[in-house]
């Protein structure tokens, strides 16, 4: 597949993922400058509207603003608002637009959420992309919590011909990470991805095993992690941003992998965070596909997401 293919299919499954939160959107800024002016009354349900989708207050505030700014006093056509929305979401989320760069060998991810987020199928589904890209992957299997998450590790190792560490369940997570960074450097490993059982922002117990396992890499490779990254499902909305404070203390994360984009009207969310955190954002997900995981673009994104062609 050439290039310009592989973006013109990226772009229909960014579109068709983000389709919930474009199209509620869409019908709201229809119906609200159809036949209107664009009065307080209107700006305000406009307002409210963005809120509501989980754009957070700030880029609501930035959007009117502009709108107040451009004298629309006799009205805007819906697509011209959209066009107007998207700038200034780009505005927002082109500074946090930064590719996840391997910088060192191994190269050592941490990779860390809540339970549900994704966490281990984006594992996956990254190894597929770095063994694409030529790369060697080694995959340690620290959800020792969960068998299934052993198994589904297991599995993405077979298909992409990675090599995995693992052990019986209720192993000690930060042990097996010690073990397979030496094995990555004995081996030569490029990327070595590591797995961490998910656990929720307010367990204390998890959060400090978590912190654990970052003390123990050191022993073996002083700069590891080179990169944490947090795994974050569109569809939890607000409790997300508390999600990403929390293991950012506790983990020192350095970006972000935002999934289950296709699975919320509430996509705006992503928005909110780069406008309060400015994480970098590495990759969305829009589908179970392993192709449905890419490099975050911030245009690409800020036109589909208020469903812009």
């Amino acid at each position: 597949m050439d290039e310009t293919t592989q973006k013109t299919s990226w772009w229909k499954r960014l579109s068709t993922g983000l389709k919930r939160t474009s199209s509620q959107l869409g019908s709201a800024i229809t119906s609200l400058v159809t036949k209107r002016k664009l009065d307080a009354s209107t700006l305000e349900e406009l307002e409210n509207e963005l809120i509501r989708a989980d754009f957070g207050v700030d880029i609501a505030d930035r959007t009117i603003a502009a709108l107040r700014q451009g004298r629309y006093e006799k009205g805007i056509a819906p697509e011209e608002l959209q066009t107007l929305l998207a700038g200034e979401i780009e505005k927002v989320m082109a500074p946090v637009a930064t590719p996840l760069e391997i910088t060192a060998k191994p190269f050592v991810i941490l990779v860390a959420g809540v339970n549900g987020s994704g966490k281990t199928t984006t594992i996956g589904k990254l190894a597929a992309r770095f063994r694409a890209e030529g790369k060697s992957v080694m995959l340690v299997a620290g959800d020792t919590f969960r068998a299934a998450a052993i198994d589904q590790l297991k599995i993405w190792a077979e298909r992409t011909s990675a090599v995995i560490v693992a052990r019986e369940p209720g192993a000690d997570a930060a042990g097996l990470a010690f073990d397979g960074i030496a094995a990555a450097k004995a081996q030569g490993a490029d990327v070595v991805l590591v797995d961490t059982a998910g656990r929720l922002q307010n367990r204390a117990e998890l959060m400090s095993e978590l912190e654990k396992i970052v003390r123990v890499m050191r022993k073996v490779e002083p700069a590891a992690p080179h990169a944490v990254l947090l795994v974050l499902d569109a569809t939890v909305g607000q409790n997300a941003l508390s999600q990403v404070e929390i293991f950012g203390k506790i983990a020192g994360v350095t970006g972000l992998v935002m999934t289950k984009l296709d699975g919320t009207a509430r996509g705006g969310i992503l928005v909110a965070i780069a406008s309060k955190f400015a994480l970098p954002v590495h990759f969305i997900g829009v589908g179970e596909g392993v192709d449905d995981l890419a490099p975050f673009t911030a245009r690409d994104f800020a036109r589909a997401v208020v469903g812009l062609e």
